[in-house]
Order: C-alpha cells, then sequence, then structure tokens
C-alpha cells in the first residue's frame, strides 16, 4: 500500500517584507503561517478519514472533486483548495518584479488587446468577484486563454483548466493595508508579479 503523504506549508520563496511597499509584512505573515497553514492542517485533517486519497497529489485530488467522499467533499474544496491556490500564489510574486511581461506570457497577453488592456481585465475580475475569491488567467480544457474569477477557494483546476496566473482578492490579502480599497491592491499588485514563474506555468499548460 502507498504511504500517505501529508501536505505541508511551502516555505516563502523571499522574506516577509520583501514585497513592501506594494504588500505589508504584517500581512505576508498572516496570511502565510496563518490562513495557509490552516488550510494545509485542515486538508490533512479531512484527507485523513480517507487515507486512500491521502496518496493523490493535491492537483489530482481537485480535478476529481466530485469524487472526493461527499462527508470530506467541502473541506476538501476549500482547504486542498486554498493550499494549491496559495502554493502557487507566494511563487508568482518576487521583490522588484513588474514590469511589462517577457518571454512567451508578453505574446498571451497581447491577445487581449495589449498590457494594459489585459490589467484592466484581469482587476476587473477581482474587481468584481463578490467577497471572497480570486482572478485567474487560465488555459481552459479547450485550450483557449480565458480571464476567470473563481468564489471562495475554489480552483480552476476544479473545471479542468490550468491556472497561469491568480490574485487573491479575499480581505485578509489585502485589508491591513488597504482596507476596503480592493482596486488599490489589484493595481499595486502588478509591481510584484514574477513574470518568469509565470512563464514556467505557462510552459506547464500545455
Amino acid at each position: 500500500m502507498a504511504i500517505a503523504v501529508a501536505l505541508e506549508l511551502p516555505a516563502l520563496p523571499y522574506a516577509y517584507n520583501a514585497l513592501e511597499p506594494y504588500i505589508d509584512d504584517q500581512t505576508m505573515h498572516l496570511h502565510h503561517d496563518k490562513h495557509h497553514q490552516a488550510y494545509v492542517d485542515n486538508a490533512n485533517a479531512a484527507l485523513g478519514k480517507h487515507p486512500d486519497w491521502q496518496n493523490k497529489s493535491p492537483e489530482e485530488i481537485l480535478k476529481s472533486i466530485n469524487s472526493v467522499p461527499e462527508d470530506i467533499r467541502t473541506a476538501v474544496r476549500n482547504n486542498v483548495g486554498g493550499h494549491v491556490n496559495h502554493s502557487m500564489f507566494w511563487a508568482i510574486m518576487k521583490p522588484n518584479g513588474g514590469g511589462n511581461p517577457t518571454g512567451r506570457i508578453a505574446e498571451v497577453i497581447k491577445n487581449f488587446g495589449g498590457f494594459d488592456a489585459f490589467k484592466e481585465k484581469f482587476n476587473d475580475a477581482g474587481l468584481k468577484r463578490f467577497g471572497s475569491g480570486w482572478a485567474w488567467l487560465v488555459r481552459s480544457k479547450s485550450g483557449q486563454f480565458e480571464i476567470l474569477s473563481t468564489p471562495n477557494q475554489d480552483s480552476p483546476i476544479m473545471d479542468g483548466h490550468f491556472p497561469i496566473m491568480g490574485n487573491d482578492v479575499w480581505e485578509h490579502a489585502y485589508y491591513l493595508k488597504y482596507q476596503n480599497r480592493r482596486g488599490e491592491y489589484l493595481k499595486a499588485w502588478w509591481n510584484v508579479v514574477n513574470w518568469d514563474e509565470i512563464n514556467r506555468r505557462l510552459e506547464q499548460a500545455k
């Protein structure tokens, strides 16, 4: 029998204050150490009730969300989703990031009418998400590039899409610094985007 593997909180790939002034030190501590850790702990507790599911990767679990046993499905949806979403989120940001997109992602963005138009559409998806959720650029299951948003910690993976980049619009991602000014946070976030990692994810999306 395969040995069950517990999900683990990935280390931040930079210092907690490295994304200042756009994302503050205190938010990063709370968001990574408390919120993401809670998703990992709750996911492991839920999956522990059905050990055969612990042998699958988190992405495999999300792809098969409708087959997850009903008694843990909501907990898995929220917490494995939260773990996968945040693991991507930390990686697609970096200090001294931002600027114009480079590499293959720049070609994809041109199809949205250029970088300014792309940012506007992407930010709009985040701004109009009622309550908590995410804005995404995905490669859809039909092979198209699409901007969309999901509620709560739902991942595009659940619908057969591949998430290339996403921004977290839960209040815990921005409220200490930006309070209710979600639009301001969305605009500032482009200053920490890691285009190298996004290009790496774009290669995976093939």
